[in-house]
């Protein structure tokens, strides 16, 4: 049975193209499945493919590297490198030589491949981060889908390209590629242990991560919380919003929250099997949340620019959901998964000239809601037009 499957164009694609004229190695890395290959074979069909997954090609490349590297002199993609890291300080000595030859790198290990990236290639290469789609990359496609539809689906391309559904995808995704890379990086014996670890975490979306209170729940220690945590990490799975502070006497907390990747993985951990189950649970506030928060880390990612995103709480449990770096000062967002809109969502954002001292370039309410207004001193907005905000 043929499945038509269709390109979507990517958002980092122009980036990487203007990069491709200044670096002779590009990286791009990213949690797996979120089209890293797809995305560079579209790029740069003129460069021929080897995926060193394939035994063969690995074997090549491992036993004789400068044969495997000068079979095509205008250059190679290479995926999957973290597979053959060696293959990089090789790299290295051509470009040095050959300014014009040009290496398309992709891996999805953060850990192994990025170390060796930065000490092989320093400053010869640009690196590059794709995460699942953005909202804004589908939104002609999802325009009518319900916002309880787009949680619990996600947003990893298997999904809108017709190649998969969440039912099949994210239990395969768990077994064939987690599993896999925390077998190779922690050897850890007792997977259910860290299964019920990651479902914790989905049970703590949006909140304030300590790795005592988990260490305590499973039953092992705060050192393995955070060995095990740092591997979700690596693998693109969770990511951490970290608080803003500022040298004041003000008490602000230091935890950072814990957020995923993407909220379809979420839903699959935290036991939601559909949209209808997922429109009732406990969780869906904290999961919009999540959504709000990793679109704005894919703008930034997407655009070539590192994270610019903080929250903000003190000791009186003030608390605003997400803070922007703007200029010299901070722009506020207030996350809400409700339809309809309370004044007493502004509240916050209201008071928070008097907890941050640097200046406020803005304040939003982003909502689910259909009534927009962005000519008061707080922008209301649905989540659909979040990318106003985040120029």
């Amino acid at each position: 049975m043929n499945i038509e499957t269709k390109y979507i164009r990517r958002e980092l694609s122009a980036v990487i193209e203007e990069a491709y004229r200044y670096f002779s190695v590009i990286t791009i890395t990213g949690p797996r499945q979120s089209g890293k290959t797809t995305l560079i074979r579209n790029l740069f069909p003129h460069l021929p493919y080897y995926s060193l997954e394939n035994l063969d090609v690995r074997s090549f490349a491992e036993n004789d590297p400068i044969a495997f590297l000068n079979q095509h002199v205008k250059g190679m993609i290479l995926d999957e490198v973290h597979n053959a890291p060696n293959l990089l300080s090789y790299i290295q000595g051509m470009v040095d030589e050959d300014a014009d030859r040009r290496f398309i790198l992709s891996g999805s290990s953060q850990f192994a491949m990025l170390k060796k990236v930065s000490q092989s290639l320093a400053g010869r290469t640009a690196v590059f981060e794709l995460l699942p789609l953005s909202y804004s990359e589908v939104r002609e496609t999802v325009t009518d889908t319900p916002l309880d539809h787009l949680l619990f689906n996600g947003f990893y391309p298997a999904i809108y390209s017709g190649r998969n559904v969440p039912k099949f995808l994210y239990p395969a995704y768990m077994k064939t590629y987690l599993d896999k890379d925390v077998r190779d990086l922690l050897q850890i014996k007792d997977m259910m242990q860290f299964h019920m670890f990651i479902r914790l975490c989905a049970g703590r979306v949006g909140s304030l991560f300590k790795a005592s209170e988990l260490a305590n729940e499973i039953g092992i220690s705060s050192h393995t919380v955070t060995a095990w945590l740092s591997v979700l990490q690596a693998s693109y799975i969770v990511t951490l919003l970290p608080p803003y502070f500022e040298n004041t006497r003000k008490r602000l907390t230091k935890t950072p929250k814990l957020y995923f990747m993407d909220t379809g993985l979420a839903c699959y951990l935290l036991g939601i099997e559909s949209s209808e189950q997922l429109s009732r649970d406990k969780m869906r506030g904290a999961l919009f949340e999540n959504f709000i928060v990793t679109e704005a880390l894919k703008r930034r990612y997407n655009q070539g620019k590192e994270s610019n995103l903080y929250f903000y709480r003190d000791s009186n449990q003030n608390e605003i959901d997400l803070l922007l770096k703007k200029g010299s000062g901070l722009y506020g967002i207030e996350i809400k998964s409700a339809m309809t809109y309370h004044e007493d969502f502004e509240k916050t954002l209201k008071q928070m000239n008097n907890w941050i001292k640097v200046p406020i370039e803005g304040k939003a309410v982003v909502y689910a809601g259909t009534l927009e207004n962005t000519t008061g001193k707080i922008s209301l907005l649905n989540y659909a037009h979040l990318d106003d905000v985040l120029e």
